[in-house]
């Protein structure tokens, strides 16, 4: 298998590079790359992998994803789910628009800022009661230097002289489909219709930093493996005064030793030897709450389930809760010593041969 180039890399960007900074690259690359541009062989190829890129990265959430585990995050379902095919935009004439004019795409207003996903794992008593968990997570967060508009304190924002404040400048380009007037985003401004004379010296004229911030979780009682929740306003700043991203917990449960979790009932395996089947027996059975005695009657077979009511899973978001469901394997000793084998062999001539009566019934169905 040839492995993938670095989406980041194809782009030409950092890994904290900000929304403005990839579809900045990508424009320049798209256009560069267009196969009705460039009539070289490979460039029909670099283009696709372009809009592959930049839709990824353009997608807060797939964007996390990559982020955490890199190709192998789409690996089963591909990327053509969601993109469309086009890098990010919406169908055929949205790339058009941005090559052969349109020009009213471009988003200059409040920008809501990007979600977050956070991994948080569980033990598996912490699922079923619930918990707090304090979390650390990494974010953009709105410059405390500038509060977010670029320029180092004290010094002056201009409007772009280039866009006149509009953030989009225009040129003709001569097309397969004849001469077309071009909307761009502006290059000096990179579409913000301003200038700083000078950049904050925190954020590096940014608007935003970097900051890792601890927050409490709540828990509910009941989550299951792959249950997320949701904190709003927790997620990333937001851009030109737009509200704050979400952030998503997603929460993994790690398997318990003895309990295996089915929606809210519970299962567990519990041993008895042929005595204690045959005979009956009084047990101390585990829970999640702790032990409970349990009867065992006598004769029991292999595989016999008994159910512990209302000792399983607490209800997510309501009331009641599981049962627990208590299987009994039965042991065969695999070694005995003379004593014991004496008492199986005396005990073996008292009971039926049950094997005898089994090859009856088969020669009784063949007619032999």
């Amino acid at each position: 298998m040839v492995s993938k180039q670095d989406y980041y890399e194809l782009l030409g960007v950092s890994r904290d590079a900000t929304e403005q900074d990839l579809k900045k690259a990508y424009r320049q690359l798209a256009r560069k790359y267009h196969p009705d541009v460039n009539k070289a062989p490979d460039a029909e190829e670099k283009f696709k992998g372009i809009n592959e890129a930049y839709g990824v990265l353009s997608d807060p959430q797939k964007r996390a994803q990559y982020d955490q585990m890199g190709h192998a995050a789409f690996e089963n379902g591909g990327f053509g789910e969601g993109f469309g095919g086009f890098g990010g935009f919406d169908d055929l004439g949205s790339i058009f628009d941005m090559f052969f004019g349109g020009g009213g795409r471009q988003k200059r207003g409040p920008q809501r800022g990007a979600d977050l996903r956070y991994d948080l794992t569980l033990a598996f008593d912490e699922a079923c009661f619930g918990t707090k968990k304090t979390i650390k997570v990494s974010r953009r967060e709105v410059c405390p230097h500038c509060h977010g508009n670029q320029a180092e304190p004290g010094t002056p924002i201009k409007t772009c002289p280039q866009c006149k404040g509009t953030g989009q400048v225009q040129s003709a380009q001569n097309t397969p489909f004849g001469r077309m007037m071009n909307v761009v985003t502006c290059p000096r401004c990179s579409g913000e219709g301003k200038t700083v004379e000078q950049p904050c010296s925190q954020c590096q004229g940014r608007g935003r930093v970097q900051r890792t911030r601890e927050l409490e979780v709540n828990i509910p009682q009941g989550v299951d493996d792959g249950f997320q929740i949701r904190i709003t306003g927790a997620g990333e700043a937001g851009s030109k005064g737009g509200p704050p991203g979400d952030l998503y917990v997603l929460i993994r449960v790690r398997p318990h030793r003895f309990f295996k979790r089915r929606d809210h009932d519970i299962h567990i395996d519990i041993p008895l030897n042929i005595v204690q089947a045959s005979l009956g027996v009084e047990l101390e059975v585990p829970t999640i709450d702790g032990k409970v005695k349990l009867t065992i009657p006598p004769g029991t077979q292999p595989g016999t389930s008994f159910r512990l009511k209302g000792d399983g899973v607490p209800r997510l978001h309501g009331t009641g809760r599981g049962d627990q469901f208590v299987t009994v394997n039965i042991e065969v000793p695999k070694k005995l010593n003379p004593r014991q084998k004496e008492l199986l062999e005396e005990l073996g001539e008292t009971l039926e041969d049950t094997n005898k009566g089994f090859f009856q019934k088969i020669r009784d169905a063949f007619g032999k």
